[in-house]
């Protein structure tokens, strides 16, 4: 307590010299709070800002994670997916392939499948398919002609074959698939053979199935072979793809007939004619 005694009973200028040292260490405390304040708020504005960044940061981190999660179960389930198999592929681009529309004029052909329904009579009922010879087997009946018949004429064929053994036979035919309507490419093309007719069809679009021509076809000297109606001779037709689309030979690109063959020759068995 010696800065005491000196205050109250020492010299003048000790005292002058103790009041200016409790001041200097009354503003020392007061800088020293001020400045322990000061670092307390940098210090929690620091803190503060150091926990929005890794606030933002976890946001980040949880996105992140949200997307590759999602990222890997879309890849599990297109990995889990059975892939069909090459086999399958034919069945399938069988059924997607769009079905010709069947007409009551309809003629029918070999390959041809018919539903046959006799009308209660189960037994007689039967799809059948018919032969390359062009006939059908029936219960009762046996063999039917059945190309070149359209399904009402076929149908009459089969009520009156069948009365000698059922009384006012009522019969329906329905073309269940159709296997007859096709064309045949052959030759300089990208892709040849059998082509199935859905629609109707002309030279210029056969062509098209087939992917074109190669670089060595004779493209102004395709034949298209006909098979006619019975007795008659093999028709023979001839076309330049050039004076279909460059000339007035539009006429050339006819509608092509289920059966008919279309030959595209190469430029060196195109014989010259002699002059």
């Amino acid at each position: 307590m010696r800065w005491a005694r000196k205050l109250l009973f020492g010299r003048s200028d000790d005292k002058v010299l103790l009041l200016s040292l409790l001041h200097v260490s009354v503003l020392s405390q007061r800088l020293g709070c001020e400045l322990r304040e000061t670092t307390g708020a940098l210090y929690a504005e620091e803190c503060s800002e150091l926990v929005h960044h890794m606030r933002a940061a976890m946001s980040m981190m949880i996105r992140i994670c949200s997307i590759l999660a999602i990222v890997g179960m879309t890849a599990t389930t297109v990995l889990a997916e059975p892939t069909p198999s090459v086999m399958n592929l034919p069945n399938e681009l069988a059924q997607e392939r769009p079905s010709l529309i069947v007409t009551t004029d309809y003629i029918i052909g070999p390959e041809d499948v018919l539903d046959i329904t006799v009308w209660k009579s189960p037994d007689l009922s039967k799809t059948v398919q018919v032969r390359p010879d062009g006939r059908i087997s029936l219960p009762l009946i046996g063999d039917v002609d059945a190309v070149g018949q359209t399904s009402a004429q076929l149908t009459e064929r089969i009520s009156t074959r069948l009365k000698a053994y059922v009384e006012s036979p009522a019969v329906s035919i329905v073309v269940k698939e159709v296997n007859s309507y096709a064309i045949f490419v052959l030759g300089e093309v990208v892709k040849p053979g059998r082509y199935p007719l859905k629609s109707k069809t002309t030279l210029l679009q056969a062509i098209t199935l087939a992917s074109g021509f190669t670089p060595v076809a004779s493209r102004n000297k395709i034949v298209i072979f006909r098979f006619p109606k019975e007795g008659d001779s093999l028709v023979r037709i001839k076309a330049s793809f050039d004076d279909i689309v460059l000339r007035d030979g539009i006429n050339q690109n006819i509608e092509l007939k289920p059966g008919d063959t279309i030959v595209v020759p190469s430029e060196s068995m195109v014989v010259m004619p002699s002059r």
